[in-house]
């Protein structure tokens, strides 16, 4: 029987779920990386291609971009990937990566980093948010809910659950009423640096998406008129540039070295959503910046209030805004807070990882 096989949703954006998986191959760099589908245009230089199996869909003219109109294939093609030759299978999933197949002499390690949330929390949201016509939106529920019941049916088969955040772990229990381990995910410390001056301009780093809550933060920058820079790019990106006042700029997507400079330089950065947990605000604080954020989910494990950052109460513009006015940057040491940032650093969490594979 073959050692250990890797496996992730979909190999087509670099967000945090990524992240963790590029941390996680390196436990065993010669081990296949199976998945949906695969842009190498993204990701060559960041996992070896040669590693990397797709499913039947990758095969699929413009998959990639239209990749969210497969989904009622998704959970079969998980199911034609066979890895019951594997002694362990670790999915990194907020999909449907779950129900890979696997067999009753194999261990299945799930680093969940959230309950499929189109499936569960999100629903609502996720089918107002579709461009289409009415007719869909009458009839993907239905489909929604008979996949809600396969990912349930299909977290039973998984043989243990790790969380990327205790908020996560109580959403694993309540939706798959099972038990998860905690390890949170990592952040290359060492890729971030301090700066020798702050600039005049909070931060936001985020792909442009409705849950995000970009434009609560752009309603609240409209009010103050302070300057509020936006790198990222995605779907609410039109509508946000609408909204926005001179006084807020959108840098689009940019390269590691220059998101970076930014970040270094922010009075803070800006974090208004509710997440699993929080990788661009860690990523903050490993450039010595203090972040402002939303006093809900995953962050809440990642940041020290008044020491590495500050929360607003309420999810509106208002609650937003009346916190920048009353915040004052220079109450924060940015080495004690990147000290703060070292301990979600990646070497810690490869070890924990090897620690629970060990243990079982």
């Amino acid at each position: 029987m073959k050692k250990i096989a890797f496996a992730h949703d979909h190999l087509f954006q670099i967000g945090g779920a990524e992240k963790v998986l590029i941390a996680l191959s390196s436990l065993d760099p010669q081990a296949p990386i199976f998945t949906l589908i695969n842009n190498p245009k993204i990701t060559k230089n960041l996992l070896n291609q040669k590693n990397i199996v797709t499913s039947y869909l990758q095969k699929i003219p413009g998959i990639i971009r239209f990749f969210k109109y497969f989904l009622i294939l998704m959970p079969g093609a998980w199911e034609k990937t066979d890895l019951s030759s594997y002694e362990l299978v670790i999915s990194s999933s907020s999909g449907f990566v779950k129900g890979v197949k696997t067999g009753h002499n194999n261990i299945h390690i799930c680093y969940c980093h959230a309950p499929t949330r189109y499936l569960w929390d999100d629903q609502e949201e996720y089918i107002g948010n579709l461009p289409e016509g009415r007719l869909l939106k009458v009839f993907l529920p239905r489909v929604l809910n008979k996949l809600q019941n396969w990912d349930f049916y299909k977290a039973q088969e998984v043989n243990y659950f790790i969380a990327n955040s205790k908020f996560i772990a109580d959403k694993i229990k309540k939706h798959y009423k099972k038990e998860a381990v905690v390890i949170h995910p990592p952040v290359k410390v060492e890729d971030f640096h301090l700066a020798d001056e702050i600039g005049d301009y909070y931060l936001i780093v985020s792909r442009l998406r409705p849950y995000k809550k970009v434009d609560l933060a752009i309603k609240a920058f409209n009010n103050l008129k302070l300057p509020l820079k936006i790198i990222g790019d995605g779907s609410e990106l039109r509508r946000l540039k609408k909204m926005a006042y001179p006084n807020i700029e959108f840098l689009g997507e940019l390269s590691d070295e220059e998101r970076n400079y930014y970040l270094a330089r922010c009075k803070a950065f800006i974090y208004p959503q509710i997440e699993d947990f929080g990788i661009t605000a860690l990523e903050a604080m490993a450039s010595g910046r203090p972040v402002i954020a939303y006093s809900g989910g995953g962050v809440r494990e990642a940041i020290i209030d008044g020491q590495t950052g500050v929360f607003f109460s309420e999810q509106t513009w208002e609650s937003l805004a009346h916190k920048i006015l009353r915040f004052d940057p220079t109450k924060f040491n940015p080495q004690l807070i990147r000290e703060h940032a070292k301990n979600f650093g990646e070497d810690k969490f490869k070890q924990k990882m090897v620690d629970f594979i060990e243990s079982i």
